[in-house]
């Protein structure tokens, strides 16, 4: 009888023993926990703050693409040789630099007064641009000048006349041969006097073309015969907002 009952609580304490192994073996699973931070003012600052510099890095990279394309265009038309330093006289006989210009739109003509045709049509069109230029609101200082190669006749007091026969916003220059030289060196303008005929009278052939200068004193752009009133106005505008643009300050 005892050989049984010891066999009963033997096969007993196996059993619990097995049991309990199983049980420290296999630790019951946990419920896994979802943790989601809190939405907060301030994380939705942070939020908004990457953005913005996200889009404040995208727009300084398409404003470094178009710097760099103005660039190349500049280098393809040479503007880098085109432009500079000139000291003439205005109608009055008083120097004038083109440092005193600086802070204005400049659109310069290079002409003479003697001129019978071309000049006056291509005065004609620039006193237009200045009228479409004046009319524009919030349109940036702009000057005009009309630049004489012809200083052999064209006197302070004659190109101060013949200026206000197109336009009084008009301002005519002139000098010495070697002031007139110089200036139409730094715009590479070509001119040269013809033969004399029986009354003295001489036609200058000369480059003709309309420079349009930057407030900082840098040429931008030109417009030759083929362009109208409307279309140098046009592009006027585009690199008038092309300038300011660029002036902006950036982001960064």
């Amino acid at each position: 009888m005892n050989s049984i009952l010891r066999n009963r609580v033997n096969v007993l304490i196996r059993a619990f023993s097995t049991s309990t192994i199983r049980q420290c073996a296999v630790p019951p699973k946990r419920p896994k926990k979802n943790f989601m931070a809190p939405v907060t003012w301030k994380s939705l600052s942070a939020i908004a703050l990457v953005g913005s510099g996200l889009t404040g890095f995208m727009m300084y990279v398409r404003k470094e693409k178009q710097e760099a394309l103005d660039r190349e265009r500049k280098r393809q038309l040479g503007k880098a040789k085109i432009g500079g330093e000139f000291e003439l006289v205005d109608s009055e006989g008083k120097v004038v630099k083109s440092k005193d210009f600086l802070g204005k739109w400049l659109l310069i003509y290079f002409g003479f007064t003697h001129c019978p045709d071309i000049c006056p049509d291509e005065l004609e069109k620039l006193a237009e641009v200045v009228n479409m230029h004046d009319n524009t609101p919030s349109a940036p200082p702009l000057q005009p000048l009309f630049i004489s190669v012809d200083p052999q006749r064209d006197t302070p007091e004659i190109v101060g006349k013949y200026c206000k026969e197109f336009s009084p916003r008009l301002l005519g220059l002139t000098g010495t041969h070697d002031q007139v030289q110089k200036a139409c060196r730094s715009y590479r303008v070509y001119f040269s006097a013809g033969p004399e005929d029986v009354d003295n009278d001489y036609i200058v052939d000369h480059t003709i073309i309309i420079y349009l200068v930057d407030p900082d004193g840098e040429f931008v752009d030109y417009y030759g015969q083929n362009r109208n009133a409307k279309e140098i106005h046009d592009s006027m505008l585009v690199n008038i907002q092309k300038y300011q643009s660029a002036k902006k300050p950036s982001w960064f």
